[in-house]
């Protein structure tokens, strides 16, 4: 997951400077426009670069959940980064749509956009690697970037191209503001993401199925109630009652949660779990209503 970051930062790094030098060349808007998303690219994979690091810290005595929503407010910040972003290349694409301008050495500008291409496939094809095995909600925004940046790159080529070889000045407006709307669709998508993590939404009800069907499997386990669940960085955050027989012992009750638990860690291994168990058809109600779901 750390190298994934680096790789980030890095082609983020790259990606910069060469359209920096594309656009000081071509004065095309369009590459502006790639320009600055890159830019922000960059801000964001450094912001993701410490969050991840600083969110796999282990719990301490002032944080004992952990560390993990971290990356879901470097997540908000990149989704704020991209819509600035997209506001100012919106911005100067409307004036170039009214003020078209000759692009010059659109060739080697087309040549950096190939380039953009070629490094966003290689470590996007990285972080997708990094997410199955973490989950990580920071480089999923950060993927999610890059993965904008396929399209809008494609975008800019096909705008050169029709400035250049269809003399159609205003294409290269029109393709930055394209880029800006698409600026807009991902910062919200990234904003949305995170805003679930901090507000502590459920986890999708497919993966609460599984939870309950796992916890079923053991052998014990008469029914499953009251899950709650919420995800926080890679960190997943499970509870749940259980009904067991009532005329067991307390230390085979013991033996049945704990195997329970290392199900659920066998799918889940950055989870922390906790479970109460009630005798079936004896437990009393108990708990706060107000977190009662079914209630509200």
């Amino acid at each position: 997951m750390r190298l994934a970051t680096t790789a980030s930062v890095l082609v983020a790094t790259i990606l910069v400077l060469a359209k920096l030098w594309a656009y000081a060349l071509s004065h095309s808007v369009a590459m502006l426009a790639s320009f600055a998303d890159s830019a922000l690219d960059l801000a964001a994979s450094m912001t993701t670069f410490y969050a991840v690091r600083y969110a796999a810290v282990p719990a301490d005595r002032e944080h004992r959940y952990g560390h993990g929503k971290a990356e879901s407010f470097a997540s908000l910040f990149q989704a704020l980064l991209v819509a600035i972003s997209a506001a100012l290349v919106a911005r100067e694409s409307m004036a170039r749509l009214f003020s078209p301008r000759v692009v010059e050495h659109g060739g080697l500008a087309m040549g950096v956009m190939v380039l953009s291409i070629v490094l966003t496939v290689m470590l996007v094809q990285w972080q997708s690697r990094a997410i199955r095995q973490s989950g990580s909600v920071a480089i999923t925004g950060d993927r999610a970037h890059y993965m904008s940046d396929l399209a809008a790159n494609a975008s800019v080529i096909i705008g050169l191209g029709l400035t250049l070889y269809l003399d159609l000045g205003w294409a290269d407006g029109a393709v930055g503001l394209g880029i800006a709307g698409w600026l807009v669709w991902t910062a919200w998508g990234v904003a949305r993401g995170a805003l679930d993590q901090m507000l502590d939404r459920e986890l999708p009800d497919e993966e609460r199925r599984k939870i309950k069907k796992l916890a079923l499997e053991i052998k014990g386990v008469l029914s499953v109630h009251e899950l709650r669940t919420r995800a926080a960085g890679i960190f997943v955050h499970i509870q749940f009652h259980v009904d067991l027989d009532p005329k067991i012992s307390l230390a085979e009750a013991h033996k049945i949660l704990v195997r329970v638990e290392n199900r659920l860690l066998e799918k889940y291994p950055a989870a922390d779990i906790l479970i109460h168990p009630d005798p079936k058809g004896e437990a009393e109600s108990h708990g706060s209503t107000h977190f009662n779901a079914e209630k509200h």
